[in-house]
């Protein structure tokens, strides 16, 4: 956590991962969100991974550093309620984040005739404001046809939800860049991040798309080897697998010196008339040859031998483990100061992440775990709607909002 957002106030009305980690990023960051639930929660409120007893963790990690109002949005009044949080908050405030329908009672327009100069951050499935997910839109691109072993005759998906993220840290960003210029100019607008678009967007810059339409035909798979340069997994003697990476000129002549290949590649050098130092692009087209050989050099020693001599030469590798096994061992999770262990709503403690970035000079405060649902509720109604206790009372008693979780 830091305080470099310190008075941005952000309502946030979502669920799953993209809106959700943007408002947490952004709440890491020292802005003030306040995530809008259903009264009971919403979709992803019971998301898995989960406890024995059903809390969600996926949900608790999320959203860290919120607030939590409880709100029945099925009710015209609840409606009427969420319109004016959104665009609540004086100077600071009217920063409104969510991913429902473009249409409808958090639309743009609606919300817009209640606040000029709102900002609204709105994730997308398709651009046309059809539904879609990270799922669907990795498919639609065709990453799951480049993934996996190059005989496997289906499409592999993958677990890491990458354009959720990566939607999520761009309304991060297109956020601040709006606010900025609501404070030069005083003008509000909707920023539209559609995972689609995102996606494509994504695989152009990387070169896929030019390739694919230069070459009028699509990437075959290539198993765990990296693409275009030199990089796979490989066994040691004793059966350690190790993901080994010669990207650069330095990082290829580390491998050849720590497993001594400076003759079978001089070799192979010569009888092609190649030089796989200076070109990462022959070393990919030599990879069969050049795999070969690393696992030859690999299989003849144990790590124990192995792994000094790696470092010492400054291999670029990175040993296989679950994460059970690194949660446990690996500095990543324990001797790492983004991590701070506590306590969270679910009753259990663990490691929780404040913002992975550093900022030299200022402080670096520890994590605030996600709050209750419907823990801020009077508070925020109190604050931001002025509403009088004897209001939020009736509120309450009508089934409108909710104080505390109703399972």
């Amino acid at each position: 956590m830091y305080k470099l957002l310190s008075g941005l106030r952000v309502i946030e009305a979502a669920s799953f991962v993209a809106a959700p980690y943007c408002t947490m990023m952004l709440a890491q960051l020292g802005a003030e969100v306040i995530r809008i639930d259903p009264i009971g929660g919403a979709p992803d409120y019971r998301r898995w991974p989960v406890s024995a007893q059903g809390d969600s963790f996926y949900w608790e990690a999320l959203n860290k550093g919120k607030k939590s109002v409880s709100i029945d949005m099925r009710s015209a009044q609840g409606r009427e309620l969420v319109q004016k949080l959104a665009v609540a908050g004086g100077e600071e405030g009217g920063v409104f984040v969510t991913n429902f329908p473009a249409t409808g009672f958090l639309s743009y327009d609606a919300l817009r005739e209640l606040r000029a100069d709102l900002i609204c951050a709105r994730i997308m499935g398709w651009a046309d404001g059809s539904q879609a997910v990270d799922y669907t839109v990795n498919c639609a691109v065709g990453m799951p046809n480049m993934t996996g072993p190059a005989d496997a005759d289906t499409p592999v998906n993958h677990v890491l939800p990458i354009w959720d993220l990566l939607a999520g840290a761009t309304a991060a960003m297109s956020i601040q860049a709006a606010v900025q210029r609501r404070r030069e100019t005083g003008a509000g607008q909707e920023l539209r991040v559609p995972l689609g678009d995102l996606a494509a967007a994504t695989v152009a810059n990387l070169g896929n798309l030019a390739e694919v339409t230069v070459n009028d035909s699509d990437r075959p798979r290539y198993g765990n080897s990296l693409f275009g340069a030199f990089g796979r997994d490989f066994v040691t003697g004793c059966g350690k697998r190790l993901m080994i990476v010669g990207l650069t000129r330095k990082q290829w002549l580390a491998i050849v010196s720590s497993l001594q290949l400076e003759m079978p590649v001089a070799t192979l050098e010569a009888d092609h008339g190649v030089q796989f130092a200076d070109d990462p692009g022959l070393r990919f087209e030599y990879r069969v040859q050049l795999e070969a050989l690393v696992e030859q050099g690999m299989a003849a020693e144990t790590w124990e031998v192995l792994e000094p001599r790696l470092r010492h030469n400054a291999v670029c590798f990175g040993p296989y483990q679950t994460l059970h096994e690194a949660s446990r061992h690996d500095p990543l999770f324990t001797d790492n100061p983004i991590f701070s262990t506590v306590q969270n709503p679910s009753g259990y403690s663990y490691p929780v992440p404040g913002f992975p970035a550093s900022f030299s000079g200022e402080e670096r405060q520890p994590p605030v775990v996600a709050s209750p649902l419907g823990s801020h509720t009077h508070e925020v109604l109190s604050t931001l709607l002025d509403l009088s206790d004897g209001e939020i009372s009736r509120l309450e008693g009508s089934g409108i909002v909710a104080a505390a979780v109703q399972s």
